[in-house]
Order: structure tokens, then sequence, then C-alpha cells
């Protein structure tokens, strides 16, 4: 595949005034392979899994929770766009802010930021969008004052759907080291910030 030219793509933090491209990416081209994760709208990680369901949310549920926390600043991310259209979206935000997180404490969570969830237009998919994508959410994180980040990549996986926390080999390509072991197919890295 052809390279997006580092020039012609931009990202942008998430905000209210970006809510409408988020939702033009998230219910068009960017499930258009994985369609039975199109109702998470990012959520899943926002949410304490020991007072929700996570199951049995819709996807209206989602977008609701979605739309509140994009306009609250409770939720972070990054759109990455081609001109005027979103190529790419990567949640990135303060750990303390994903309460699926919470039974997993650390002893500096506080001063952490953790990356989840790239989404990649299946036509935009190895050009380079993950990586401006990984780079401005390390800048944006380290902006906000947090010290380290991390990540969650699965182990051993080139399918798009499976690579969702981002490939593992971009991760270590930017510096980040494996920090321990989930058990679960996944490993967590960071680096500091």
């Amino acid at each position: 595949m052809t390279r997006v030219p580092d020039t012609a793509l931009h990202i942008q933090a998430l905000s209210p005034a970006r809510w409408p491209d988020f939702l033009r990416f998230f219910e068009g081209e960017a499930f258009a392979d994985n369609p039975k994760w199109a109702s998470c709208y990012c959520q899943c990680f926002y949410e304490d899994h020991r007072q929700v369901r996570w199951n049995d949310r819709s996807g209206a549920d989602n977008r609701a929770c979605a739309e509140r926390r994009a306009a609250s600043g409770e939720m972070q991310g990054y759109l990455a766009y081609l001109g005027d259209e979103v190529v790419g979206w990567c949640n990135a935000a303060p750990r303390p802010m994903l309460h699926a997180l919470d039974e997993e404490p650390l002893p500096d969570a506080a001063q952490r930021g953790t990356i989840l969830c790239f989404l990649v237009a299946p036509s935009r998919r190895g050009q380079g969008v993950a990586k401006a994508l990984l780079t401005a959410a390390c800048d944006g994180l380290r902006a906000q004052g947090l010290q380290r980040v991390e990540a969650n990549p699965r182990v051993g996986t080139d399918n798009p759907a499976a690579n969702h926390f981002g490939p593992l080999a971009m991760y270590l390509a930017a510096g980040f080291t494996q920090e321990r072991d989930d058990g679960d197919g996944s490993v967590w890295v960071s680096k500091p910030l």
C-alpha cells in the first residue's frame, strides 16, 4: 500500500466541535469490516465493569455515553484526518478516567496515560495512520503532565479486529518496552513521557 504523506495527514484531539466527525467515522467506514463492534463507541474502558454489565449495553446507550463524555472532556482521544475526512481514531486518556482498569491498581496510575482502541479505516490501513495517532497520543498525554504512557496490545496477531489495541511491533518501534504479561494473549507495554 502507498503510505499517506505525513503532510496530508493531520491529527486533532476529540472535542465537542469534532463530535460530528467522530460520529461520521464510527457510523461510516470505521467498522465496515467488523460491524459487530460498531456498538461500542469506545466506551468499554470508561465503564466500571463492577457496576455496569457491559454485554447488556446497547449501541444507543454507548453512543449517548460517548456524546456526554466527549462534551464534558471525560472521554479523550485523537482523530486522524486526510483533508476533511476522518480516517482513524485512537482512544488515549489519563488512566484514572478508564474505570474498567480500576481493578488493576498501579502505584503510579495517576501519572499514567493509557492508549486503547485504534481504529483505522480499512481503505487506509498499512499507510502510517496508526503510527501518526500513536505519536499524537503520546504528545497529548505528555502535555497533560502525565509521566508514563501504557498500552495493552495482543501478541502474535495480524487480524485488524484483534489488533484494535495497536500492533505490538508499532509500540516497540516507538520505544515502548514490555512491562507485564496479562496471561490472556496480551501484554502491557509502557514508556516514560
